[in-house]
């Protein structure tokens, strides 16, 4: 049985990228094969739009881009914001001065770029186990002298705000400091982090108010996720799928469950159910 689906959604860690953060070339021609189909086809990640692979960024037909958690959604050929909710500088500082209570890794979305101070970049090791993962952060945030001061000196929106920390229990600990402030959305992609947003943001609801302006309804909008801040999204679009190696959460809200990242479970769902 084949789904209509006329846009899909895609996160990248743990989901269409594999656990190195390659793209391999069997998922790479079936995504070319979804856009020749006429399906809009994109990332849908937590990342800023300066870290998404440029071989996503540049790949043909490639056109949307939903980063920050859906706080922007790029379009790719105007590069622009088409869709944007930021979260308000004065709910941001709450936020940078409880994260500086604890032994964090800290960094800001602006207008798409990821800022860290230089020295928690030149330590990264310390808040990441990974290694992928903290060489992508090494290679795709500005680093600067401070980045409180940069926040302060800033005095602007963001487009997401987020800490890594050394513990679970300082990572709770955090959360409950915050969890009652309002107008911020909690989430997280990974074990140790939490990420901040405007209230109400998240990727399945920038997806759909990218379909309204495309004239693409909900029910034709499938998306693929893993972690925590793919929950919202799994539940908003119209067909949402977990990957095998998804957390249980996830996989429990999800319409179907496809194979791990690293068996490239994308784009075998979408070959098998929706392609001709």
């Amino acid at each position: 049985m084949k789904i209509k689906t006329r846009m899909i959604g895609m996160d990248l860690d743990g989901t269409l990228l594999k656990s190195d953060k390659e793209l391999p070339q069997y998922t790479k021609d079936v995504l070319k094969r979804a856009i020749e189909q006429g399906i809009i086809v994109m990332p849908a990640t937590g990342r800023p739009i300066t870290g998404v692979p440029k071989e996503l960024l540049e790949f043909p037909g490639i056109r949307y881009a939903v980063t920050a958690n859906g706080g922007r959604v790029i379009d790719l050929e105007k590069n622009e914001a088409i869709v944007e909710e930021l979260l308000p500088h004065d709910i941001a500082e709450v936020m940078m001065d409880v994260f500086e209570h604890y032994d964090t890794f800290r960094e800001i979305y602006f207008d798409g770029v990821g800022y860290a101070s230089r020295e928690a970049l030149e330590h990264i090791g310390k808040y990441l186990s990974v290694p992928a993962m903290a060489n992508y952060i090494m290679s795709t945030r500005v680093a600067v002298d401070d980045v409180r001061v940069k926040f302060d000196e800033t005095k602007l929106p963001v487009d997401k705000i987020q800490a890594l920390f050394t513990s679970v229990e300082d990572r709770d600990a955090a959360r409950k400091e915050i969890e009652d402030v309002p107008g911020i959305e909690i989430t997280g992609a990974l074990p140790m982090n939490l990420e901040i947003n405007a209230a109400g943001v998240n990727k399945g609801k920038a997806m759909i108010e990218l379909g309204k302006l495309l004239g693409i309804p909900r029910e034709e909008i499938m998306a693929f996720g893993d972690g925590n801040n793919d929950l919202k999204m799994l539940k908003e679009v119209g067909m949402g799928v977990a990957m095998e190696n998804a957390i249980p959460s996830v996989k429990e809200a999800a319409d179907y469950v496809a194979l791990s990242n690293d068996e490239e479970g994308v784009a075998k769902f979408i070959e098998k159910y929706v392609l001709d």
